[in-house]
């Protein structure tokens, strides 16, 4: 996404970029170790003070530096918390400290009673005692010997961490780094691995701030109104708002990191291929502005040059409506608090007793906080949803999507006596939730269909990806029978999914790639939709390349040991191209013929 060709944009960025690698290099040196910590005071969000010399008589204190909207951190203040409930009768104490200045005491004491932290919870004004320990991250964890230096620094665990989109959670606990070091320590021995990187959200520090052009009023705010605040605002999927200047800038560096690193916005198409309606990528310009920010100390400008607030639609994006509405269960189902959550998949019963044409339908998240993605199937009659040869998809939604609607007169065929399949992803987020998600459909009558639209696929169940391999090619082509438009593409693979190409071979020979996306992010269920519809003609195939990495270097491979076959959940594989086309409607058309095409 960087044009890392044009010099001013280099010249912006490379400030920003410097402070992150120190950032990352501090929370991963050695220098830290052995550090003495002097002692400090602090208080909690109900104004009581503690000391770290207080704890004299235990021989062991935990120091953990956490972040209230940190996603990592909400993970891992549960995980705290069962480890001072394990240890506290063995001399070690635990305390929490929280160096943010965009997080309140009021965000504090919510923090501490959704997760149910028992051990103090101290608020660091001004940064002073993260700067002491020398932390740069939320989650990161220091444990202190009897004299309080340093013999540990790092991540908790390597479960959890963020990867090329958001954060990656292994399906198990992998090494329990800080657990470790405390039972070696207890045990008299030295800690076995002292230091490990601790990847997560930077503590947003007090910084001064230069007088600079870009302000937060003058430009930030319009950028994160254009781009970010679909997901990023209140009870939506992304971790915290973007919606006043406080906020934002206590995550100016975190925001210049994700940016830089091409983490945010989330879009992995490569754009040497394709035009497409819903491209997500900042400007070059846009990218300047916020590292020119960053590297100013995040100025707030003239608030009189704020933009007008934007009215998000809080209930349906379908203009009018959804003419009927079906909901994924009868009551709310429950999200359990923190791991992984497996698919999950709901059958529903519309009742159509003759065949329905859908014009638009939208996919509507009941708790957006938890909903990683939802795809809801057409499972006609006698098909098996399990099948994806049989199924077809109806829609489907990810964070910041839009629904389905297709240009005027176009339609989905939905037969009479289908069932809808919800696919359901869930990403725990430390506390528990409960969801009810829901599907809107508005219907076209079949006099007004010019176009029949399908989902159809280039698939390959037959596949077994080898261990410890990375770079590994399945391929799947799907042959064209008619003329059709191409309308939209979203390529479908799990968690080893490394890369994903879609080709186009003409009846001449040639082939022409539609769509490269060389960093295929599971976290982010894309869908690449056409500014223009494009017309492939018969006896075209569409040729889908999927590349796997099943090896130890892909931070979310559960198990690089083993081999990897199809399967529904996400430590299996799935190799799917799904593509929408639409064909000019036939007579036939309307007895489902030409979904065999």
């Amino acid at each position: 996404m960087l044009n890392k060709g044009v010099l001013y944009l280099l010249l912006a960025v490379l400030p920003t970029v410097a402070l992150a690698e120190a950032n990352r290099d501090a929370a991963a040196s050695p220098s830290l170790l052995g550090r003495q910590i002097a002692d400090f005071t602090l208080k909690d969000f109900r104004g009581k003070e503690y000391s770290l010399g207080e704890l004299t008589e235990k021989p062991l204190v935990v120091v953990y530096f956490f972040g209230t909207e940190c996603p990592l951190a909400k993970h891992y203040s549960l995980r705290l918390q069962r480890l001072s409930e394990e240890y506290s009768g063995k001399g070690v104490a635990f305390l929490g400290i929280n160096s943010n200045v965009q997080d309140s005491i009021t965000e504090i004491e919510h923090h501490v009673r959704q997760h149910e932290v028992q051990f103090p919870a101290l608020k660091d004004v001004g940064n002073v005692v993260a700067d002491r320990f020398g932390a740069s991250r939320t989650p990161e964890a220091f444990l202190l010997d009897a004299q309080r230096k340093v013999r540990y620094h790092g991540r908790v665990d390597a479960q959890y961490t963020f990867g090329s989109g958001v954060g990656l959670a292994a399906p198990a606990e992998k090494r329990a780094d800080l657990q470790i070091a405390i039972d070696e320590l207890l045990a008299g021995q030295p800690v076995s691995v002292a230091s490990t990187e601790a990847k997560g959200c930077i503590i947003g520090r007090v910084r001064p701030q230069q007088t600079a052009d870009v302000t937060y009023c003058n430009q930030i705010a319009r950028i994160l109104q254009n781009r970010c605040l679909e997901c990023h605002r209140e009870g939506q999927i992304a971790p915290f708002a973007m919606t006043n200047y406080s906020e934002v800038a206590g995550w100016g560096e975190m925001i210049a990191e994700v940016v830089n690193e091409q983490r945010m916005p989330p879009w992995h198409a490569d754009p040497k291929y394709g035009h497409f309606q819903n491209d997500a990528r900042l400007s070059d310009d846009e990218k300047q502005q916020i590292n020119t920010w960053v590297a100013a100390g995040c100025p707030e400008g003239d608030s009189n040059d704020l933009p007008e607030p934007i009215a998000f639609n809080e209930t349906w994006y379908l203009p009018n409506g959804p003419d009927e509405v079906f909901y994924m269960t009868e009551q709310p189902v429950s999200i359990k608090a923190e791991g992984s959550e497996p698919y999950r998949y709901y059958v529903v019963d519309p009742g159509f007793k003759e065949d329905k044409w859908v014009k638009s339908a939208e996919a509507r998240a009941g708790n957006p906080a938890v909903v990683h993605h939802i795809i809801v199937f057409i499972q006609p009659p006698g098909g098996n949803f399990r099948d994806h040869g049989d199924s077809k998809l109806l829609v489907g939604f990810a964070p910041g999507t839009r629904p389905g609607e297709y240009p005027e007169g176009w339609a989905k065929r939905v037969p009479a006596g289908s069932k809808l399949v919800f696919q359901m992803h869930y990403t725990p987020i430390g506390s528990e939730q409960t969801d009810r998600s829901m599907v809107g459909l508005t219907y076209s009558d079949v006099s007004e269909v010019t176009h029949q639209v399908v989902t159809t696929n280039a698939i390959s169940h037959n596949f077994v990806i080898p261990a410890n391999t990375k770079d590994y090619a399945v391929q799947a082509t799907r042959p064209h029978n008619r003329d059709a438009y191409l309308m939209s593409m979203f390529p479908h693979m799990h968690i080893r999914g490394a890369a994903f190409k879609y080709e186009l071979e003409t009846p001449e020979g040639k082939v022409d790639t539609l769509l490269n996306v060389p960093f295929y992010d599971f976290n982010w269920q894309n869908h690449y939709t056409l500014k223009e519809p494009m017309l492939i003609r018969k006896g075209s195939k569409m040729v889908c390349t999927a590349y796997y990495d099943n090896t130890i270097g892909n931070l979310a491979n559960p198990d690089p040991n083993v081999k990897v076959r199809w399967g529904d959940q996400t430590w299996e594989e799935m190799m799917i191209g799904w593509h929408d086309i639409a064909y000019p409607m036939e007579p036939k058309d309307e007895s489902g013929q030409a979904e065999k095409s």
